[in-house]
């Protein structure tokens, strides 16, 4: 994992319009989890999961059970059931129209209930999915380099993980933004969002708000930063957070975004990618938790493969 090899390259702009495709086919594939999965907290029962062929969804309670899955290495959207049966097409050049029509089919060939919102979220000026019939590129080895690079940071996260005791996130994708995200809790209540964010019902946002974070996350790009980027911030914003030097040297504050951001290029490039993003989550976890005043005894030592964590 700290071989710089294995991180691909996945400059934003030469693939831009296929991965904007590839957010509003997962948004409609995330927004069928969320009508036939019960609400937990924070909106985790929405989410997909990085796997070894791309993104899926885990078990959803719709019909006999169905998974669903976006094959990243073969180019394919792929659906099964737990009574043998699986169905799916090829993921090409197609408007987001056709995706959908294509999805329904498969969900209902399985026995499923294909019903869902049809209406993108966290996105301005957005098309209904029946209604958006622009073609569509599909850049399948910039897809297939975008999937092998959420692989090498997915481990990361995950590892990062392990290095705290209180209530803290699976490492998934939010379809919304279109980001891969962990989060740690304080345990504390946090002041009532705002709200505002487009096409997302305030009620949602207050939901995944309401008790004091620690998030830190992964972009491709896009949403005013036109790079893949690492983040991370904290809800609320202690104050004085954006004059906390953090590592490595490459990671910045960002006003306009309200949080740390490193180059997802200066991980790549780094000598030991796997140190170097441990380092800016550390870091921009133990800023934001220093000036919030969170409980000292909620972070620990990395987890060890094979060894349980000492108690007592």
């Amino acid at each position: 994992m700290c071989d710089n090899a294995k991180w691909p390259l996945i400059p934003f702009e030469p693939w831009k319009e296929s991965c904007a495709a590839l957010h509003l086919q997962t948004q409609i594939v995330g927004k069928y989890r969320l009508a036939h999965t019960p609400w937990v907290n924070h909106s985790w029962h929405a989410t997909l999961y990085v796997n070894a062929d791309g993104l899926t969804t885990g078990l959803i309670p719709d019909g006999p059970g169905i998974t669903v899955q976006f094959d990243l290495q073969r180019q394919r959207l792929v659906a099964s059931c737990p009574t043998g049966k699986s169905d799916g097409f090829p993921l090409e050049p197609m408007s987001i129209a056709e995706f959908d029509s294509r999805f329904k089919k498969v969900i209902a060939t399985l026995g499923g209930s294909p019903e869902y919102h049809g209406f993108p979220n966290e996105l301005p000026d957005a098309t209904p999915f029946a209604e958006d019939t622009a073609a569509r590129p599909w850049d399948a080895d910039a897809v297939s380099r975008f999937h092998r690079a959420l692989v090498r940071i997915d481990a990361v996260f995950n590892e990062f993980r392990t290095g705290f005791l209180g209530k803290v996130s699976p490492v998934h994708l939010f379809w919304g933004s279109f980001d891969l995200a962990v989060t740690r809790f304080s345990g504390r209540p946090a002041p009532l969002h705002p709200g505002g964010i487009p096409n997302l019902p305030d009620a949602v946002t207050r939901e995944a708000y309401s008790h004091e974070v620690s998030s830190a996350g992964f972009w491709p790009g896009g949403g005013g930063i036109d790079e893949p980027c690492f983040y991370s911030y904290a809800y609320p914003t202690p104050d004085r957070l954006a004059e906390q030097l953090v590592g490595p040297a490459t990671a910045r504050f960002d006003k306009k975004l309200g949080e740390f951001v490193l180059p997802y290029e200066a991980v790549r490039s780094a000598p030991d990618p796997r140190e170097t993003l441990l380092e800016f989550l550390a870091s921009t976890f133990d800023a934001a938790a220093r000036l919030a005043g969170w409980d000292k005894g909620l972070a620990c030592a990395i987890g060890q493969k094979g060894v349980p964590r000492l108690v007592g």
